[in-house]
């Protein structure tokens, strides 16, 4: 499969770490990034769908 292409709407705090702590995420909001399609959990928020990843997913960060 191809991988798919979109945009971050939103991001986590971060990974939350064995000691407690938070790893900062690496992606932000109006990024285009490159995933799997299978990787992705589907939901529809007012009437919208979004795709929620887990940052290790996705595959790069698209370059403008």
């Amino acid at each position: 499969e191809k991988p798919v292409e979109g945009t971050v709407v939103a991001v986590g705090n971060g990974k939350l770490l064995d000691d407690g702590g938070r790893r900062a995420l690496e992606v932000k909001a109006g990024d285009r990034v490159l995933f799997s399609k299978y990787s992705a959990s589907e939901i529809k928020l007012n009437g919208e769908e979004h795709l929620i990843l887990k940052e290790e997913d996705i595959l790069g960060v698209v370059e403008k």
